[in-house]
């Protein structure tokens, strides 16, 4: 009778899978010093060039925030540099009135 003998495994590291990223959470905050009156001059030409993003498909939905003055934006790209530099082309990102943190 021929003897078969296991051959020694060794122990594999289990991979996580990854999951593509679809969408990106942007936060928009005023940083501290910022004229709350120019930003309120600028505020109807952001809004309609944020409408047209929303209409374009660009933003998928968009929020106040609670506990500061500031926006949260759910946006329907895949990348934080191609997120960063859409809100950037803003014109409260132009005027450097609004800083963005997406994630």
């Amino acid at each position: 009778m021929a003897q078969t003998t296991s051959m020694p495994t060794t122990p594999t590291t289990p991979t996580t899978p990854t999951t593509p990223t679809t969408k990106i959470l942007a936060i928009g905050t005023f940083p501290p010093g910022t004229d709350m009156q120019l930003v309120q001059d600028i505020v109807p030409t952001e809004v309609r060039e944020t409408a047209q993003l929303y209409l374009e498909g660009k933003i998928d939905q968009w929020y106040s925030l609670q506990d500061r003055a500031g926006v949260a934006f759910i946006l329907n790209v895949t990348d934080v540099s191609q997120a960063h530099g859409m809100l950037e082309a803003l014109p409260l990102g132009k005027a450097h009135l609004m800083t963005f943190s997406p994630s």
